[in-house]
């Protein structure tokens, strides 16, 4: 599943292509994708123009002329194209958006899982999706000390706990072990257990491991690609995840792979400290 620095990278890409230009058309070839009643969602974005693409958690917002917004959920599968428009359209091609200049803005998505809708750009936050999120990892107002009190308000496992979408966003299954990996933390530590010193070194690992994933263009293990057709180059800076049985760099002792929660996890046994 594309996570932050996926859905980062993709409107890295996107906005250069997209913003200023106008939809002349709009093509729904798959309309359970749209949350909207498909026929209004076509109708309202006719001769809208695109003024600004943004992301909430691992959401893309794009927002439109008429102060709406078009919230889109890529899930497992989804990928944006920015195509001429005599280009053939990729396979399984669901969504196409139409502008003004001459290119199609396409929507593929091999599971069919990606959703989108429009609402009013001053009623995202209150969106069901987006209600929920917790904080954004970039936040200056995300403070350890914050983070912290989050923490103690869980039980389990602190892998779990940052999978959830609802402490801290865009945390896929491969960051937050390369996360844990950084603060030294097990896990299947219990979060109340936690530190102000862990809730500072795993807020700071959080930062850096996405700066630099979006910097490399995201994680590509098996399907991601950006808007340009390009794949991520971060799954060459991975730690531990996926990189059982080798060598941890900072102890050498051997890589371990366990499932948690029905997830693989990757985790050196000696520095990674339980708690």
């Amino acid at each position: 599943m594309p996570e932050l620095p996926e859905v980062q990278t993709v409107i890295n890409n996107l906005k250069p292509l997209v913003i200023g230009h106008t939809v002349t058309k709009v093509d729904i070839f798959y309309p359970k994708m749209i949350l909207n009643d498909p026929h209004e969602f076509v109708n309202k974005l006719i001769n809208l123009k695109f003024i600004n693409i943004r992301r909430r958690g691992k959401y893309i917002l794009f927002d439109l002329s008429n102060n709406e917004s078009l919230i889109s959920h890529l899930r497992m599968e989804g990928k944006y194209s920015v195509l001429e428009n005599n280009a053939d359209l990729p396979a399984h091609s669901h969504v196409v958006f139409w502008l003004e200049n001459g290119s199609k803005i396409v929507y593929h998505d091999t599971r069919k899982f990606g959703r989108m809708h429009l609402v009013k750009t001053d009623q995202v936050a209150d969106a069901k999706e987006i209600k929920k999120l917790g904080w954004e990892p970039f936040d200056p107002q995300f403070t350890p000390d914050v983070f912290l009190k989050l923490l103690h308000t869980r039980h389990g496992k602190i892998k779990v706990a940052l999978l959830s979408q609802d402490l801290v966003v865009g945390l896929g299954n491969i960051y937050v072990d390369e996360v844990l990996y950084y603060a030294h933390i097990h896990p299947k530590s219990n979060p109340s257990h936690l530190t102000l010193s862990d809730a500072t070194f795993l807020q700071e690992g959080i930062k850096k491991i996405l700066k630099l994933a979006i910097k490399k263009g995201g994680t590509t293990i098996f399907s991601f690609k950006n808007a340009n057709g390009e794949i991520g180059h971060f799954q060459n800076y991975l730690k531990v995840h996926s990189q059982n049985n080798k060598l941890c760099e900072r102890d050498h002792a051997k890589i371990q792979k366990i499932k948690l929660n029905g997830r693989s996890t990757y985790f050196c046994p000696k520095c990674q400290i339980l708690k």
